[in-house]
C-alpha cells in the first residue's frame, strides 16, 4: 500500500473515535498547568483551561472544514482570460504539530485558469482552512495546491509559503528572524520555467 493511502486510511479511522469531552479537554490543561509548576487554581489561572479549549477551537477550526467545498462555486465567465491569476501576502497562522508552537507567515498563490475562476476570497479561506490544523510546513503547501488543483482543474498551480516557526525563535536555536520557504508547483507551472520565473518574481514587489 503506497505511504499516502495508508497515512489516509489511518487519518480516517481516527476520525471516527470520539473527542474528548469539554470536561476532559480543560482537565488536561489543568495538568500540564501543574506540570509547569503553578497551580491552576490560583485566580490567575483558574480560567485559562476555558480559554485554552476555546482558542483550540479557532486553531484548529480547520478539521471542521473540507477545504474543497470552499472552491466549488467558480465562475466561467471569464472573458478567455488565458493568464495566470495570483493571490500575494495572505497572512496565515498555524500550529506546528511537532511542539504546539505557532507558525506564522504569508502565503502566495497563482493558478492558471483553464474553464473556469474562482473568487479571489475563496482563494484566502482554502489558505486559512488549510492552516488551522496541525502542521508542518510542506505538508500545508502541498495541502493547499492540491485542493486548488482538485477543484479548478486549472493548467497549473503555485504555492510558495514563507513563514516563521516559533519552534525555531522561542526554544532550541532560539534563530529570531529565520523565515522558512516551502513552494509546490503543478502542471506548467513545475514544466515552464519562464511562467514559473514570472510568478516567483512577484512576490514580494
Amino acid at each position: 500500500m503506497p505511504a499516502n493511502a495508508a497515512s489516509r486510511r489511518k487519518e480516517e479511522s481516527f476520525a471516527d473515535q470520539e473527542r474528548p469531552t469539554r470536561a476532559e479537554a480543560e482537565a488536561a490543561v489543568r495538568t500540564l498547568i501543574r506540570w509547569a509548576g503553578d497551580n491552576p487554581a490560583r485566580p490567575g489561572l483558574s480560567d485559562t483551561p476555558q480559554r485554552v479549549i476555546r482558542a483550540y477551537e479557532e486553531w484548529f477550526s480547520g478539521y471542521d472544514r473540507d477545504p474543497a467545498t470552499l472552491l466549488q462555486r467558480s465562475f466561467d465567465e471569464t472573458g478567455n482570460y488565458d493568464q495566470m491569476v495570483e493571490l500575494h501576502d495572505i497572512p496565515f497562522h498555524s500550529v506546528c504539530e511537532h511542539h504546539l508552537a505557532a507558525i506564522t507567515g504569508k502565503a502566495h498563490v497563482a493558478y492558471l485558469p483553464g474553464r473556469r475562476v474562482v473568487g479571489i476570497s475563496k482563494l484566502a479561506r482554502l489558505v486559512d482552512a488549510c492552516a488551522r490544523r496541525l502542521q508542518i510546513q510542506e505538508r500545508l503547501t502541498g495541502d493547499i495546491a492540491s485542493a486548488i488543483d482538485r477543484a479548478l482543474s486549472p493548467g497549473g498551480v503555485a504555492v510558495v509559503l514563507v513563514a516563521e516557526h516559533g519552534c525555531m525563535t522561542s526554544r532550541g536555536i532560539r534563530a529570531h528572524g529565520s523565515r522558512m520557504v516551502t513552494r509546490r508547483m503543478l502542471g506548467a507551472f513545475r514544466d515552464d520555467a519562464a511562467l514559473r520565473a514570472e510568478f516567483l518574481s512577484s512576490i514580494g514587489r
